[in-house]
């Protein structure tokens, strides 16, 4: 035996582990594979771009200045130097759980003033908004009206004392005090 195992045997057992351990995971069956697979990393969201909506398109008219463009869509993603007179708004968002999006909007000029515009259909806030949502949605929303019926259960008792829901009569609370004593003691 090596002069370093006999002074250290926690070593020797943890060699012999490390081989056991390595020997079972030739081991694994199908089904722990199975499992192992559904566990999912977290993905981080990628979002780039700028998000145009289709109420900011409809805003967009041909003979607008670029400084009103931008005002209305934001600076553009990409400026292209071949292309001073193309600008480019590309939007994408990458979430776990939710397809991936892509949209593209093109503006073009002729010298300072827009001519045209092109692009994918964009969607409203509203509709974007509601894409972004991954919750579940839990079944129907419960009535948050009560009807006559459910309201006389919680009718105070025919006589004077009050009584708890199972009908055991319940003592009148004490009267408030008139006055209460300062805060602070009087300097």
């Amino acid at each position: 035996m090596p002069a370093i195992l006999q002074r250290r045997p926690w070593l020797l057992v943890a060699a012999i582990a490390a081989t056991l351990a390595l020997g079972a995971c030739s081991g694994f069956s199908e089904r722990t594979r199975g499992a192992l697979s559904a566990v999912t990393p977290y993905k981080v969201e990628v979002v780039q771009g700028n998000f145009v909506s289709k109420e900011q398109v409809a805003a967009l008219k041909p003979g607008m200045s670029r400084q009103q463009v931008r005002e209305i869509l934001g600076t553009s993603l990409l400026n292209d130097v071949f292309h001073a007179n193309r600008w480019d708004y590309v939007f994408t968002i990458r979430r776990q759980g939710v397809d991936p999006q892509e949209r593209r909007l093109t503006v073009f000029f002729n010298g300072e003033l827009m001519d045209r515009f092109e692009g994918d259909e964009m969607p409203s806030e509203e509709e974007f908004v509601a894409t972004l949502d991954t919750r579940r949605k839990v079944g129907k929303v419960p009535q948050l009206e009560a009807t006559e019926e459910e309201l006389k259960k919680f009718a105070p008792a025919k006589d004077d004392k009050k009584a708890d829901a199972s009908g055991t009569p319940v003592a009148p609370a004490p009267a408030l005090p008139a006055a209460y004593p300062p805060l602070e003691a009087a300097r």
